[in-house]
């Protein structure tokens, strides 16, 4: 599966939210900070607030929510874009 190449940060932290619970906790600049808390270990990702983000920049947020999550990283793509 492609990655979409026209997503903005702040719709990136919404399908974040929308799937997987994350929250926007900090904001600041040009930057968003996205975390989520499960069984009391917390999780942060930074999520560029940019028109469009990156595909390598994207394709990291990924691999990082599926390796906190335990979750195969086709499977979180498939989730959040499918």
């Amino acid at each position: 599966m492609k990655l979409p190449r026209d997503l903005a940060g702040h719709e990136v932290t919404r399908l974040l939210a929308r799937h997987y619970g994350y929250r926007v906790t900090r904001s600041k600049g040009s930057h968003m900070t996205a975390t989520l808390t499960v069984g009391g270990r917390q999780h942060s990702v930074t999520v560029p607030r940019h028109r469009e983000v990156r595909i390598g920049t994207l394709d990291a947020t990924i691999t990082d929510v599926a390796e906190f999550l335990d979750l195969p990283r086709q499977e979180v793509r498939k989730t959040l874009f499918g």
